[in-house]
Formats: C-alpha cells, sequence, structure tokens
C-alpha cells in the first residue's frame, strides 16, 4: 500500500492521540494532542527534518508568512512537526524566527506512526523521519490532508502553505511581497517603512552595508540611493514614490 493511499484514509479520522515532550525556558514538560487540537481549528505540516534545505527555506517561512492571512479565515494555531528532539526544533525555531508557527518534537515518532507517515530515510543517515504532509483539523479531526506523491527523494508540490490557504479560502489574499532597500540612519527611510506601517503593510527590510553591499543594491534596481522599495517585484522606488504609489 502506498504512503498516499494509507494517508487518504485519515480523513475524517481522529488525530492521534500522543504526549510531545518538549523542554521551554530550563523546564521538561509535555504537551498532549487533546490541548494543541480540541475545539480549534489547527493546520499542522510535518516535514522531514529541522534545518533541511527544502523545509528551512520554503516550508516554514511560507507558513509563518502565511500566518496572519489563516488566522483571519479562522485558523486558531499553525503547527509544524517534524521527528526531531526538543533541543533541535528549539534551535531551529530561534534561527528561523518562526513566531508564527508553534514548531512540535515528535521525538520518539509516535504521532508520525500514528498517521502512518513514518519513513526509514536510513540512506540519508536520518534514520526514521516524517513523509511530507499537511492537514487541516477541527476539534481534532482530520479535514483535509496534502500528503506528497510517493515518490524518491523529499517532493515537494501540495503541502505548501499557499495550497492549504487556497483549500481553506480560494478567494484568500497573500499579503504583498514588499522589499525596503534603507541604510541605517536615513530618515527617508524611514519615512517609506512609517508609510508602510501606516497602511498595515509588512515589509522585509535588507540594510546595505550589513545585508547587501552597494554594487547589489544596484544590481537589484538599477540606483545606488536608499530607499528604493519592491512590491510584488515591482520596482516602486524612493519613499516619494512609494508613498504617490500608496496613495493610488
Amino acid at each position: 500500500m502506498s504512503l498516499t493511499t494509507v494517508a487518504t484514509q485519515k480523513e475524517g479520522q481522529k488525530v492521534p492521540s500522543v504526549n510531545f515532550i518538549m523542554h521551554n525556558n530550563d523546564n521538561w514538560a509535555t504537551r498532549s494532542t487533546t490541548d494543541i487540537f480540541d475545539n480549534k481549528t489547527v493546520v499542522v505540516f510535518s516535514l522531514p527534518g529541522a534545518f533541511t534545505p527544502t523545509c528551512s527555506s520554503s516550508h516554514l517561512p511560507r507558513y509563518n508568512e502565511l500566518a496572519s492571512v489563516f488566522k483571519s479565515n479562522g485558523v486558531d494555531e499553525i503547527v509544524c512537526l517534524s521527528v526531531n528532539d526538543t533541543f533541535v526544533m528549539n534551535a531551529w525555531a530561534a534561527d528561523q524566527e518562526a513566531e508564527n508557527v508553534t514548531l512540535i518534537p515528535d521525538g520518539n515518532g509516535e504521532f508520525t506512526a500514528g498517521m502512518g507517515l513514518l519513513v526509514d530515510k536510513k540512506e540519508l543517515g536520518f534514520g526514521k523521519r516524517s513523509w511530507r504532509y499537511s492537514m487541516l483539523v477541527k476539534n481534532g479531526i482530520i479535514e483535509k490532508m496534502f500528503i506528497e506523491p510517493n515518490k524518491p527523494g523529499d517532493p515537494f508540490e501540495v503541502s505548501d502553505a499557499d495550497t492549504m490557504l487556497n483549500y481553506i479560502n480560494p478567494n484568500a489574499k497573500a499579503p504583498d511581497d514588499i522589499i525596503v532597500f534603507s541604510k541605517a540612519g536615513c530618515p527617508h527611510c524611514a519615512k517609506a517603512k512609517s508609510a508602510l506601517a501606516e497602511q498595515g503593510l509588512s515589509y522585509e527590510e535588507i540594510v546595505v552595508g550589513k545585508d547587501i553591499k552597494l554594487k547589489g543594491l544596484r544590481a537589484a534596481s538599477g540606483e545606488v540611493t536608499v530607499p528604493q522599495v519592491f512590491i510584488n517585484g515591482e520596482h516602486i522606488g524612493d519613499s516619494e514614490q512609494l508613498i504617490n504609489y500608496l496613495a493610488k
């Protein structure tokens, strides 16, 4: 029986009953599946391992980025689960700055085994890990699952945040991708960031001289002055051009 066939059978079923062992603030604790799922709508995405390339570059960051949109569409919590110990998951959470996602260590693989998605990745030296998938759980019952196809390697085709959001609400609008190139102490940069904040728009700031060199700014924008603002890949320009754009 393939992974996909097994996993599809979990829709309409209750999530496995497990206590997750965690270490926070120098104290050991447990968090039960009852605490996570009862009387709540929860999005879960599970992946092969913390700090691994796809998990760190795409899977976790996008769920973190879309967390406010999920919340506005009725999701109470977003949970990232991996067959790693609590110290690895804590370190990964700090490294990723994924403040909008709850990282849960399934250290013994009990929950993943209960889902029928514990796989052997010994050829990579990983041992038993989770197959990549996502699911929507309402009051402990699995409503929908997106399970990656049973292919060699680590496919990442359907368990992404955008696919889940589209299932929950096909009309939901993802936030604009906004990048602000700035310099420390630049008053025009502060003006641009304030204009975005007034509109409730979040952005990623790239500081010239710290995160990127001047030639990087020139290569991206064709300019050597800051700020330079991009929205959804479109070069908007400096603070005055941004204010005019937002006014429209």
